[in-house]
């Protein structure tokens, strides 16, 4: 998972409260900083969109894939 994807899955799945979520709520699993100060330590973002998913109680039918861009058509 790429930056983008994570900031879109993000997007998807929490919509307005998404930005808040990223920039306030602190995730235990990733060294107890939030996902924002998480990505600029460099862990991987599929780690902090999971973190994110089990602390938002996301259920894991909606954890995987998200925030992927359909293949462009040839």
């Amino acid at each position: 998972m790429r930056r983008s994807e994570f900031l879109r899955a993000v997007e998807a799945e929490f919509q307005a409260r998404g930005t808040s979520l990223v920039n306030d709520l602190v995730l235990a699993s990733v060294g107890n900083r939030t996902a924002l100060e998480a990505l600029a330590a460099g862990v991987p973002p599929r780690e902090i969109w999971l973190a994110l998913c089990e602390e938002m109680d996301v259920p894991d039918s909606r954890r995987h894939g998200v925030g992927r861009l359909e293949p462009r058509a040839r």
